[in-house]
């Protein structure tokens, strides 16, 4: 089962380093965050094949719960957020909120009460490892689920804008392709909830796998026929 994580970790980087490469022509404030976002999702999944092949520690679980279960999400939302919203004190309210979220998680992690019996699990649970109702467990349910429906939001009300347009039919499939991949790594959620580790391990390669392939069919250009 470490064999699909390290899968998402592989593609994972890959879409960074494409968004890199267009970053560093054009400067946009939110493809910088979602490159920041991919580089914690290929961590959080590394920290899963290490804790899956060889066993979880203490710090492998906190990369994996602050970059993956944690952060990654509100960083994909807030690079959506600057990109259809390009006021500036959205971009500075954006990254303040993205700082102190950071922040507020790393603080919260370090002085976290850790269960070493729930780690010996080989997907441990985060109510069982930092306790049911903790602040550590309750970062995910606080910070991530209402970023992702943020980022959901943004991306069905962009590809509703482009509907019927030929012009840009390429970038209409990409943006409904990156929303079904989020929603499939979200639903991984379920499984990893519930401790199976092969539904989760295969969402976390099949969702990432999706919105990569949704940002290379964006990318494309449409060419329309002349009237």
């Amino acid at each position: 089962m470490w064999v699909f994580p390290l899968v998402a970790a592989i593609v994972a980087f890959a879409f960074g380093g494409r968004l890199a490469s267009t970053w560093a022509t054009r400067r946009a404030s939110h493809e910088l965050l979602w490159i920041v976002a991919l580089a914690m999702y290929g961590l959080a999944s590394l920290a899963v094949v290490a804790g899956v092949a060889g066993g979880w520690t203490r710090v492998e679980y906190q990369v994996y719960w602050a970059l993956g279960a944690v952060l990654n999400v509100p960083f994909l939302a807030g690079g959506e957020m600057l990109l259809l919203f390009r006021a500036p004190w959205v971009r500075w309210a954006t990254w303040l909120a993205l700082v102190f979220l950071s922040a507020f998680t790393v603080a919260t992690l370090q002085g976290a009460a850790m269960d070493p019996v729930a780690l010996a699990e080989t997907l441990p649970l985060g109510r069982e490892v930092f306790g049911a109702g903790s602040a550590a467990q309750r970062l995910a349910p606080t910070i991530a689920y209402p970023a992702y429906i943020l980022l959901v939001a943004g991306a069905t009300w962009s590809a509703w804008r482009m509907r019927g347009r030929p012009d840009v039919r390429a970038r209409f499939v990409g943006t409904v392709l990156i929303a079904v991949g989020a929603t499939v790594v979200a639903a991984g959620a379920a499984f990893a909830v519930k401790g199976m580790l092969a539904g989760f391990s295969a969402t976390l390669a099949a969702g990432i796998s999706i919105m990569f392939l949704g940002f290379l069919r964006a990318a494309r250009r449409d060419h329309v026929a002349a009237a």
